[in-house]
Parts: C-alpha cells; sequence; structure tokens
C-alpha cells in the first residue's frame, strides 16, 4: 500500500497546504453566480453551463415576446375606462 505522500507531485511538500484558507474566495463567486441542480434528464439536454444558459434567455425572450402580444392595447383601455 502506498504512503499518503507518494500521491504528491514531487515539487509539493504536505506542509504547504496547511498554509491554505479553506473557502477563500466563496464569497465573492457565490455574488456573480446562482447555482441550480439539474435533474439527471435535464443535466443530459443541457451539458453544459452555456447550454443551460442559452436556453433559459430564449425563454426569456418568448416570454417578454407574448407578453407584449397579449398585454392590452392603451387603446382598448381606453375603452373599458370610458364605458
Amino acid at each position: 500500500m502506498k504512503k499518503a505522500d507518494d500521491d504528491l507531485r514531487p515539487e509539493y511538500k504536505r506542509s504547504d497546504f496547511s498554509k491554505l484558507e479553506r473557502g477563500k474566495f466563496q464569497g465573492e463567486v457565490a455574488e456573480g453566480t446562482g447555482v441550480a441542480l439539474l435533474e439527471p434528464a435535464i443535466a443530459k439536454a443541457f451539458p453544459t453551463s452555456a447550454a443551460v444558459n442559452d436556453a433559459l434567455r430564449a425563454l426569456l425572450a418568448l416570454t417578454d415576446e407574448t407578453a407584449r402580444i397579449l398585454a392590452p392595447t392603451k387603446r382598448a383601455a381606453r375603452k373599458k375606462s370610458t364605458a
């Protein structure tokens, strides 16, 4: 059985790792990102972050477009208020 020290490359020393701070940049990373867990079937369809983002952007654009089409016009709103 190998010793744990044998797993490291020769240029690394285990003592170097004791000085590291765990989660040092966690706050900065969390500010700029939102993490969502995907179901396996969804993850298969969207294998990368870019694929997920592209699909969500397209959905938002479609939602905006549909909302404009379905929104009552100003003219229709005036007719209702005067009637």
